[in-house]
C-alpha cells in the first residue's frame, strides 16, 4: 500500500501534496521504513542515528 499523507518538515502540517501549500517547502513521507530482520544496512542506520550533526 502506498502512503499518500505527507508532512512539511518546516511548518509541521500534513498534506497530500509534494510541496507545502502554506510555505512552499518540499514535504516528506512521515511513515518509518519497513522493518526487516534481514536488513543488510542496519549498522549504517544505527551509526547515522547516533552521529552528531555539525
Amino acid at each position: 500500500m502506498k502512503h499518500f499523507m505527507r508532512k512539511c518538515s518546516d511548518c509541521k502540517i500534513y498534506t497530500l501534496k509534494y510541496q507545502c501549500p502554506k510555505c512552499n517547502h518540499p514535504t516528506v513521507n512521515p511513515h518509518p521504513a519497513k522493518y526487516s530482520p534481514d536488513d543488510k544496512y542496519i549498522r549504517y542506520r544505527i551509526e547515522e542515528r547516533y552521529t552528531e550533526i555539525e
